[in-house]
This record gives structure tokens, sequence and C-alpha cells, in this order.
């Protein structure tokens, strides 16, 4: 097994001035499963390529344990890739597709079978070894070419989307055999999604890509705690993070008719800037609603004569999971109309078209600065 490093790693395509990949510094640590997320052109598939020996790069290094291979051929780096459309050959069996590398390389052929059947036992192929893939499921597809690169005993695994060809059933089931088979095999492991689910479920670390500069990589607890910036604070968590630019007021930030308490060192960081502003990040499941009836959050209601505390929202759809219920509305915020997604109790969720008052819980909010999009607060 190995290490991967990836040092102020670049990539500019012909032709474009701005780099795909700009300066990537990533420490991927043996055995660990990292995963690169982030929406369509943010440079994560072109990382793993430029890590496979598929794409040149053009400043800075890469390493796979004390090696440098930042200009080796792909043949020469000891890794195996996992794509999204398989890419097995039509016309051979599961078994041969699976142990084709090992052939190529001389392998015996004894030790090729006992190789592909070892790795089909793990993956629950046995008894599909002499079927072409014609024959097989998409799911069982991805566990063959999942097979093939199994069998090679690389020091690295790379998975370029490999889940995103499955229905949605499928992909849940076939991530955990993923992370469960690597945490089995400890092989290190980069896996690139722009499914953020996926990310949060999967990876030991996530690693936020956006036009091409990392973001952040954290543990998925810590980055969904704390994320470091605006993009990341509205890129991870589904539903995401509601982010609402509110006044800055003695104590606080005006939120609707309630004054919202947040750190004073963050509000003093913003003030430094100039900002007169800030913007606050609330998770869907972190808004109390406010009852305006007497009920278990009265308390949190002015007078009687006053507007309710909190935001007003206007709830345009109501989503019921079962064990949840979101509502998704809108408020109005300076004069502006912005969305606002809260999760409430699949026991009491209210009709559309409603109205309810809601305030974010406290310690649960999340301030950044409006003018750059950094994150303020500890929390």
């Amino acid at each position: 097994m190995a290490t991967v490093s990836f040092d102020k790693a670049t990539r500019i395509y012909p032709g474009s001035d701005k780099p795909a990949v700009d300066g990537l510094d990533i420490e991927i640590a043996d055995g660990e499963f990292l995963v690169l997320v982030g929406p369509s052109g943010c440079g994560k598939s072109t990382s793993l390529r430029m890590l496979a020996g598929l794409e040149d790069v053009n400043g800075g290094a890469i390493r796979i344990g004390d090696r440098d291979v930042t200009h080796l051929p792909p043949k020469d780096r000891d890794i195996a890739m996992v794509f999204q459309n398989y890419a097995l050959y039509p016309h051979m069996t599961v078994a041969d597709n699976m142990g084709f590398a090992l052939k190529i390389a001389g392998v015996p052929k004894a030790e090729i079978r006992q190789k592909v059947e070892e790795a089909a036992k793990i993956l629950d192929l046995t008894q599909y070894l002499d079927r072409k893939p014609k024959a097989l499921s998409g799911g069982q597809r991805q566990r063959v070419a999942m097979g093939r690169a199994i069998v090679r005993e690389p020091q690295v695994f790379l998975m370029d989307e490999p889940l995103s060809n499955l229905d949605a059933k499928l992909r849940v089931s076939t991530r955990t055999q993923i992370a469960s088979l690597q945490r089995r095999l400890g092989i290190t492991t980069v896996y690139v999604t722009h499914d953020q689910v996926e990310a949060m479920t999967m990876g030991d670390r996530v690693a936020v890509l956006k036009d091409g500069l990392l973001q952040q990589v954290d543990t998925p607890r810590n980055m969904y705690d704390k994320p470091a910036n605006l993009f990341v604070a509205g890129f991870i968590g589904s539903p995401a993070m509601n982010l609402v630019e509110v006044p800055i007021t003695d104590g606080g930030v005006k939120f609707g008719n309630s004054v919202v308490p947040v750190s004073r060192d963050a509000l003093q960081a913003a003030t430094d800037k100039g900002d007169r502003t800030v913007t606050v990040g609330v998770r869907p499941e972190h808004f109390d609603v406010v009852e305006l009836n007497g009920g278990a959050s009265a308390s949190l209601t002015k007078d009687s004569e006053e507007a309710p505390a909190g935001l007003a929202v206007s709830v345009n759809v109501v989503e019921e999971t079962g064990a949840d219920g979101y509502i998704y509305g809108t408020v109005e915020v300076g004069g502006e109309t912005k969305d606002l997604v809260v999760r409430v109790s699949s026991r009491s969720v209210p009709e559309k078209g409603a109205t309810v008052h809601v305030v974010p819980r406290p310690g649960e909010t999340h301030v950044f600065s409006t003018s750059t999009g950094e994150r303020l607060s500890d929390r």
C-alpha cells in the first residue's frame, strides 16, 4: 500500500489561460479513502487523471509512496482505475475480463484463476464467472470492474464516478459495498463524485473543489459542522444549508423580528472588514418553529401586540419522507425574497400556503463574511 501526495499539482489545458486544477495540495494517508467532490467542471476528474498519468502535470508534483510519478506513464504507477462506464470487453466472460490485465502481464493461468476466484468470492460474483457482460445488471457489471481492479493488487485504487450509471436504490447498496470492501482490503483509494451524499457517506475525508481550487479537505463530520466558506456551506448537506444575509446589530444579528446571538469574535471580524452585514447559515434541522397558540415554543414570541418572533416563512411545498417533513418556503429579508428550507416533525407538518415563524436554534448558526465568503464563527 502507499500514501499519495499532490504537491501544488497544476494542469492547464492547451489554449486556456486558466488552470483546470490550480496548485492542488493534498496528503492522502496509506489506506485512506479520500473523496474528491464538487460541481461539474471543478477539476475533480482532471485531478484523478493527473494521478493516473492520463493528463500532463504542468506544475508541481505527484507522489505515490516515496516515488515521484509526475512524469511516469500510467503502466508504471501501480494504480488500478474503475470508470463510470465499466469499460468491460463484451466478447469476454466475467472471469476473462477480471483476469485480462494479469494475462497481458504474463501471469500463469493457474494463478490468474486463483486470484479471479478470490475476488469473485469477495464481490459475490462466483456464479457469474462464465457469463458475458450483456447478461449482467448494471450493479453486477460495476462489481466486475471492481474485481478487475482488485486482482491486480495495486497500491492505489482510482474511481471516477463509478455509481453514476446505476439507479438510485442500487447506488445506495453499491456505495456501501465499495466502502466496506475498501476498508477490508486497506488499499489507498481516491474516489471522484459530484454527489455530496456519496462523498459524506463513503469517505474517511472529503476534498471539495471549485473552479480548480481546493476549498476544504476534512472529515465528513467536521466539514458538515464547520464549512470553511460559503461555497462549502452551500454544497455540503442535503437539503443544503440556508444562507441568509442579515444586518449586524447589538448583541448579534437581526433575524426577522428577533436578535440572534452569535460569536462576538465573528461580528468583530466582520466589522474589521468594513461589513455591515454578515451571511448567517442555518441547516434545515436547526430551526425551531415558533408556536403562535401558546405551544411549546411560545416563549420565543414577542408581546401579543407585536409581530411574532423570527422569520415568517410562506410555505410553498411540503415534502414528507416518513421520518421527517421538509418545508420549502420563502421569506422576506431586507426587502428581498429568499428561499428557505426547514425540517419539521413528520407528525406536525403545516399545510401548503400556511405561514410559520422560525428562529435558529442557539449555538447552531454559522457566520460567514458577506464580502469574502470566509467562515467567521468558531462553531
